[in-house]
């Protein structure tokens, strides 16, 4: 599974606003749930694989065609 350029982007955006808004709060005082969308989002955007889409797609099995 190949994730395109421009999702890679989205994910390196939302990511990036993740940690400046830790950055800005303190790391110290920055909450520790909010390490994980950052730092899966940071995964996802080097590698292509998104932590967050596989944990979905397991939990609601395969897609159904009709």
């Amino acid at each position: 599974m190949v994730t395109p350029t421009a999702m890679r982007i989205w994910y390196v955006t939302i990511a990036l606003l993740i940690w400046l808004g830790i950055i800005l709060t303190g790391f110290s005082a920055a909450h520790w749930l909010l390490y994980i969308p950052a730092i899966g989002l940071t995964f996802a955007a080097i590698t292509g694989i998104c932590p967050g889409q596989v944990a979905i797609s397991k939990l609601l099995g395969p897609k159904q065609t009709s």
